[in-house]
């Protein structure tokens, strides 16, 4: 549904339209850091605005939005949230609205806010559910069986690391760890010499499940907040030497970025589109039809210290294999249960189009990618910045996550 234009100017291309209303946690200069929703180039300070009687109608304590994190508030469900972005929205367009009125007292620009981790994050899994990603990874090793005999027929999935998630804009610290050269039969401590990214997007748990009793593939989507842009970053040397028999470790641990607006369910539920035919069928507890996948254009830019950006990526949301609800569904089947603040990630995302990773893009550093600036990278040196980007748009509808960013820094190891 089209909404009428808001009274307070967002620019077209801006992620963040009055269709959207992203949720996240901010600050300024020395105050506690609080829940805002992003509109244009501003934010809606959510606890002056309920302090105010903004959100009378929400039904929802002040506290809540006066927390650090968005946990309390996914807590209340997604109703409460539907209701909160639908009151929201109404105060956006009607220009004799309280929130309008209001305006100079409630809105902080973006410019001059600190952005935090929006979620405590309990617990992280990580899927392998790009079929492109997987394929073109398993020629690399297995050019004449790429696929495992698995991959077709469940979501594959790897426990990660919570705590050393970061919010965009975090530096990212060059891992140690033990490698194996070419050639060699023991192998060596050094810093990663094969750093690179993962294009991926999370899915935020905003419902507790019950221990010992599965999560349906119909029941799904109720327990999931939102979604963010998803960067795991991957140091591909360690993880080969490593990875036997139990899969990645050291190589996965050190880092992940988030982005740290909250994109909604509801404000994705125009961009809905058919996911791949999966063949063969799966079993039934993994069976879904419909419009399950986004149709999300996703993008990745390398930019090194003092140059321009080059974008070496851009593909869609569109081509996951495995669909959020068959990957709920698959971890819960078990009995696992679910929290809220926990993450799903979706792994990298790559298509027809684009290879969400550096280790596809440049064959397992066999072919160097040229930048902008003359240069050539096969995996990311000191100083350089790695940007995605994800928005999906439909005639003058725009809903979008911003960014989420990390700059490089070697390990003190690797400078002496």
């Amino acid at each position: 549904m089209t909404l009428p234009a808001s009274w307070l100017p967002v620019a077209s291309d801006s992620d963040f339209s009055v269709h959207n209303l992203p949720f996240g946690v901010f600050s300024t200069g020395l105050e506690q850091p609080r829940v805002g929703v992003a509109i244009g180039d501003f934010i809606i300070d959510m606890s002056t605005a309920a302090q105010l009687g903004v959100m009378s109608e929400a039904g929802v304590a002040v506290s809540v939005f006066q927390h650090p994190t968005l946990n309390p508030l996914m807590s209340l469900g997604r109703p409460a949230a539907r209701r909160i972005r639908e009151i929201l929205q109404r105060q956006l367009t009607q220009t004799d609205s309280f929130l309008h009125k209001l305006a100079a007292e409630v809105l902080v620009p973006q410019a001059i806010a600190q952005l935090h981790l929006p979620v405590a994050i309990g617990d992280y899994t990580d899927f392998y559910s790009s079929l492109e990603h997987a394929t073109q990874v398993g020629q690399l090793f297995r050019p004449n069986n790429p696929l495992l005999p698995n991959w077709k027929h469940l979501p594959v999935a790897y426990h990660g690391r919570s705590s050393s998630i970061v919010v965009s804009g975090t530096p990212i610290n060059r891992p140690n760890g033990q490698v194996l050269p070419m050639g060699a039969e023991v192998p060596i401590f050094q810093p990663t010499q094969a750093l690179d990214y993962e294009l991926e997007l999370g899915f935020v748990i905003g419902k507790n499940s019950k221990l010992g009793v599965p999560v349906s593939v119909e029941e799904a989507e109720e327990y999931i907040f939102g979604c963010v842009l998803f960067n795991d970053w991957s140091a591909r040397d360690i993880q080969r030497w490593e990875y036997q028999p139990l899969g990645p470790f050291l190589s996965k641990n050190f880092a992940s970025s988030l982005s740290p607006w909250v994109v909604t369910l509801d404000a994705l539920e125009t961009f809905r589109v058919a996911g791949p035919e999966q063949n063969p069928e799966p079993l039934p507890y993994l069976r879904t039809s419909g419009a399950l996948n986004f149709d999300l254009n996703l993008e990745v830019a390398i930019k090194p210290q003092d140059v321009s950006e080059t974008v070496v990526c851009r593909t869609s949301a569109r081509y996951v294999y495995w669909n959020i609800r068959q990957q709920l569904a698959h971890h819960t089947v078990s009995g696992c249960n679910l929290r809220v603040g926990d993450l799903l990630a979706t792994g990298t995302i790559s298509g027809p189009d684009g290879s969400g990773c550096l280790l596809e893009l440049t064959e397992g550093g066999k072919k160097p990618i040229r930048l902008t600036d003359g240069t050539e990278r096969t995996y990311l040196q000191h100083g350089d910045e790695v940007i995605m980007r994800g928005h999906a748009g439909r005639g003058d509808v725009r809903v979008g996550f911003g960014e989420v960013r990390g700059s490089i820094l070697d390990s003190p190891e690797s400078e002496n």
